[in-house]
């Protein structure tokens, strides 16, 4: 399995697990290799741990090592959770890897959650694998309309559900005598929504002003990650250190918290976010689950996509106590079953991967995307993960090198982007009151 994030670690590790069970029941049964494409969100140690899902093996590799290290070791199956413009890089290798071969593993991929923006180009760069995963009956009907619109075999398109959702049934009788008897109320926040200082520091005051409000309430809000960690999208302004701007004048009820998301929908009465996946996963457990309207309902949030589910509120009904009803049949197109036998939702998946693995010969690896169909835009999707447009390494730069250049890139991006923000600081708070003074003179 080839991961790039540690959101898309969780799903593909996940996926795999449901998809080839230990029917055996021994550890010799079944085998999980995990991969780690380095790059700038590979997940760190910690953030391993965090997600809790373990590998036999692991490894960070650049995408020719991930490829040659595949063709040697013939796997069953091989999951590839990765953003689009690697995936495609990845099947195109593939393929060039196998070309000669009779007999080769079952590609999967998918998406991590929920689908909201960059639907047709994200799914045709995922096109070519044998099983695209869509996460809901919602998403499989948009997926095959994608791929027919361009005409494309939209057969590869697969129903099942996220793989991580589960955990018990929630209990308001639960919380009963806990420190705060009013419950906890949790803000799942996101690393690039929204995307500016004023409305993430706008969400954060709300939060904190609704446990004043509510000082019988807990009021936890879930990071993502640790400065200076990355995730699957990109958190310039990370909520760690806009709460700092608040001082020490926080209500006692009110903190900060990390950890696996699972583990803290365990004490959770209230789930509330902008859009994340956490959503569904609470939605799952029944936890009452608000998707905020404050800063509008808008593509750009993602909170579009909860539209027709009932649990659009903003703070200011949330203080009034408000809890969101969801609409039972909007949750059942999401791929949300908090009453269906969930575990079913992967047999389709399952049922699938085994009778390709199980048959003689498999055709080669069919990407919609060729230097035919995509001369302008598949060169350079494939070129950034060292391959050639047919599929092959690039001459001239060993995998070695392709590390240390893609090291070098990562040093002097994060370094140019630090003297940025200190030069943009320094104007606003030197030279820009100087220049202001001048001008009253």
């Amino acid at each position: 399995m080839l991961a790039d994030s540690d959101t898309r670690w969780k799903w593909g590790a996940l996926t795999a697990h449901r998809l080839v069970p230990d029917e055996s029941g021994s550890a010799s049964g079944r085998r999980l290799d995990g991969f780690l494409l380095r790059g700038r969100a590979t997940p760190t140690a910690r953030q391993l741990t965090e997600v809790g899902v373990r590998a036999d093996a692991m490894r960070e590799v650049t995408g020719v090592e991930f490829v040659r290290a595949v063709d040697r070791e013939r796997y069953d199956v091989i999951v590839l959770s990765l953003v689009g413009g690697a995936v495609q890089a990845m099947l195109h290798g593939l393929r060039h890897a196998w070309q000669d071969d009779e007999r080769r593993p079952v590609v999967v991929t998918g998406y991590v959650g929920v689908v909201y923006e960059k639907l047709a180009d994200g799914l045709l760069l995922r096109h070519g694998a044998d099983v695209v995963l869509a996460n809901s009956r919602h998403d499989a009907d948009r997926f095959r309309d994608v791929y027919t619109g361009v005409g494309a075999d939209g057969n590869s398109v697969v129903e099942c559900a996220l793989p991580f959702l589960g955990g018990d049934r929630y209990d308001p009788k639960a919380r009963l005598g806990r420190k705060y008897p009013g419950g906890t109320v949790v803000f799942a926040v996101q690393p690039s929504v929204p995307d500016n200082r004023a409305d993430r520091t706008y969400l954060l005051r709300r939060a904190v002003e609704h446990a004043r409000r509510h000082p019988d309430r807990e009021v936890v809000v879930k990071l993502r990650s640790k400065p200076g960690e990355h995730t699957t999208h990109i958190e310039e302004l990370p909520y760690q250190k806009l709460i700092a701007k608040f001082g020490d004048d926080l209500p006692a009820n009110f903190r900060l918290a990390y950890g696996n998301m699972g583990e803290v929908l365990d004490t959770a009465d209230l789930l509330v976010t902008v859009s994340s996946t956490a959503a569904l996963e609470s939605l799952h457990r029944s936890i009452p689950t608000a998707v905020l309207t404050d800063l509008g309902v808008r593509e750009t949030l993602g909170n579009h996509h909860f539209l027709g589910s009932g649990c659009l509120a903003s703070w200011d009904q949330l203080d009034a106590g408000h809890l969101p009803e969801p609409n039972a049949e909007w949750l059942g197109r999401q791929g949300v079953a908090a009453d269906g036998p969930y575990e079913t939702w992967f047999d389709a998946a399952r049922e699938r991967v085994a009778g390709l693995a199980a048959a003689p010969t498999l055709p080669p690896l069919a990407p919609f995307y060729t230097p035919t169909t995509a001369p302008g835009y598949l060169p350079g999707r494939l070129a950034r993960y060292g391959f050639e447009p047919d599929g092959s390494p690039r001459p001239g730069a060993s995998a070695e090198d392709e590390a240390q250049v893609s090291a070098l890139r990562r040093v002097v991006r994060n370094t140019m982007r630090e003297a940025a923000r200190g030069a943009y600081r320094h104007g606003v708070q030197r030279v820009a009151p100087v220049i202001r003074r001048m001008g009253e003179l």
